[in-house]
């Protein structure tokens, strides 16, 4: 059998190529060697095999310097590389695209968005051009593929470089993670693309080169849940619909709303740093809210809708002694305190850690602003509760339960404001379902929730700028039936047209400067205190 695929090799390279047993999983070539793995029975795998790797040695630069790129880098070079010299293989042997296209891996789930889940399917798209995807990640590549083969043509290696560049940041930026000991080619007849990279040392296998690199894999702002080496506390799972705007009703239970707890526990010095906190913090004069209620009854006035019986009473008496009566017979509605609920919801974002033109991030202002309300919380709102939120596609909607209401500021909520950093998008509709769940246990009056953002809803696996938003306008009209009023405050000198489509006229602020933030946040709490329900 090894000599036939010898033959083939030699036949298809026009040079001598060894074939020869691998006790391994994948194929590996080395040099002019092919090892083939033991156990591949069927026929026309071991041939696609042996296609795969006459491809590389006719078109492939073999041992390029892999140090400069990271691991995630040189598996999506690999893979476009890979498409490549077949591309090129098949121009001079046609029939050969049958033995790729048969042989390629099993379509996989369309909710998959792994790595190598989106690798497996740009290697259809590219293979078969009628193949169609709904993934915005994977038709770019078959875009950008197309374009190079239109302007510098298939042999010129570089330029699909540049590609797979382009492709593997796009990866970073959607924080799709990668792990090169758990990563295997998806087709199965591709080989390990060790022929195509030098990884500069001899004694070090490439799978260990590749994972002593992974710590610059994602990166300091990669957001993955366990950066920072501490495990974050996860308090529960919520399933909650999700507006289609195209299809224009709810998708029932189709974002998961995981709450969780800021890792901070064992941090001594945010403790400290928190206790010393709250004495240099000076307290925001905040209004207590006040509502024309009329459970609330105002006594002996000169005119009203109803008798005071009490009042009238005592004119009766003043009669029978002789005495002068007190005219003030009515009674009519006052204004009086009713209790109010706030919940401030924070955008934590991994864009809120960037630093703005004063060097202060908006995640930092954030943290400031809602310590300044909470320890304000006894001049103002009755109850107070300060949550945030982000998200890393619709199945991972992360959910801080930051101060819960009733709940004491002490040094301990303090270091959780604290420790809690920015990650991941913003599905903002899921968030404000969850947060409005916490407002319908909170006692009858004024419910409000106060969002804080700096950026229009988004996600990883939405593509349409204008989905999002409306998902978000539909939760804004579902939290008002529920009679929570909500509003915003921006932070984005370009967010008008989304905070009023989302939020209404009257409900949005918008801060043009980060440092302004405590200040509008206490304005725009103590004008939520004071609003009618609904």
């Amino acid at each position: 059998m090894n000599a036939a695929l010898s033959l083939l090799a030699r036949g298809l390279a026009g040079i001598d190529v060894e074939v020869q047993a691998l006790a391994g999983p994948r194929a590996v070539l080395v040099g002019k060697r092919l090892l083939l793995p033991e156990g591949t029975g069927e026929e026309r795998l071991r041939r696609a095999m042996v296609a795969h790797a006459v491809a590389h040695l006719r078109h492939s630069t073999p041992a390029r310097l892999a140090r400069a790129l990271k691991p995630m880098g040189i598996a999506v070079a690999s893979a476009i590389e890979d498409a490549r010299v077949e591309r090129l293989l098949c121009r001079d042997f046609p029939g050969l695209h049958g033995w790729f296209a048969g042989s390629l891996a099993p379509v996989p789930d369309p909710l998959d968005l792994g790595f190598a889940a989106l690798v497996a399917r740009m290697d259809r798209m590219l293979m078969l051009p009628a193949w169609q995807d709904d993934n915005h990640w994977v038709n770019k590549a078959r875009r950008l593929f197309d374009e190079t083969i239109a302007h510098a043509g298939l042999e010129d290696c570089d330029a699909f470089r540049a590609v797979a560049s382009i492709l593997a940041n796009d990866l970073g930026q959607m924080r799709v993670r990668f792990e090169p000991r758990d990563y295997a080619v998806p087709a199965p007849y591709r080989d390990d693309n060790s022929y195509l990279w030098d990884f500069g040392d001899a004694d070090t296998p490439p799978d260990e080169a590749i994972a002593l690199q992974q710590s610059g894999a994602l990166g300091e702002g990669s957001g993955h849940p366990s950066a920072g080496g501490m495990d974050e506390m996860e308090l529960g799972r919520y399933t909650y619909p999700e507006w289609d705007r195209k299809l224009e009703r709810l998708r029932p239970d189709w974002c998961t709303v995981i709450e969780k707890l800021p890792a901070w526990q064992g941090l001594t010095t945010l403790r400290e740093q928190a206790t010393a906190d709250s004495k240099r913090i000076p307290p925001l004069a905040l209004p207590r809210s006040r509502h024309l209620d009329r459970t609330h009854r105002l006594r002996r006035q000169w005119e009203g809708d109803e008798i005071d019986l009490s009042a009238a009473i005592e004119v009766l008496i003043d009669r029978r002694l002789r005495l002068q009566p007190d005219p003030r017979l009515f009674m009519r509605p006052g204004k009086g305190p009713r209790p109010s609920s706030l919940l401030v919801l924070l955008d934590l974002s991994a864009s809120a850690n960037d630093a703005g033109p004063h060097a202060v991030s908006l995640l930092d202002v954030e943290k400031r602003a809602a310590l300044l309300l909470a320890a304000s919380n006894t001049q103002g709102i009755d109850r107070l509760a300060i949550h945030g939120f982000s998200s890393n596609t619709r199945a991972e909607v992360y959910y801080y339960r930051l101060l819960d209401f009733g709940q004491p500021l002490d040094a301990a909520s303090r270091a959780t404001i604290g420790a809690v950093q920015g990650r991941y998008s913003t599905r903002m509709g899921a968030a404000l379902r969850h947060a409005t769940s916490h407002l319908r246990g909170e006692p009858a009056g004024q419910r409000a929730i106060l969002l804080v953002t700096d950026g229009a809803p988004s996600d990883i696996d939405v593509h349409d700028p204008g989905y999002l938003i409306e998902d978000a306008r539909q939760a804004v009209a579902e939290a008002r039936e529920a009679g929570v009023h909500t509003a915003c405050i921006a932070v984005d000198g370009a967010a008008d047209a989304y905070v009023r489509r989302i939020f209404g006229w009257r409900n949005h602020g918008i801060a043009d400067d980060v440092r302004t933030l405590p200040q509008r946040l206490a304005r725009m709490s103590a004008r939520l205190g004071m609003l009618r329900p609904g």
